[in-house]
């Protein structure tokens, strides 16, 4: 039993720096891109 609780903590450890390796080491820079759209404005009429 205690060995089974070796390696579900072991896999919880593995998994948990394998994310924060992902969050530090990985590309997640967002696409930019430019938008432009024309706006019609009705003031004084």
């Amino acid at each position: 039993m205690f060995r089974l609780i070796k390696v579900v903590l072991f896999l919880a450890v593995l998994g948990f720096v394998g994310l924060a390796g992902y969050a530090y080491l990985g590309d997640m820079t967002p696409q930019r891109s430019e938008n432009s759209e024309p706006v019609e404005l009705n003031v004084g009429n």
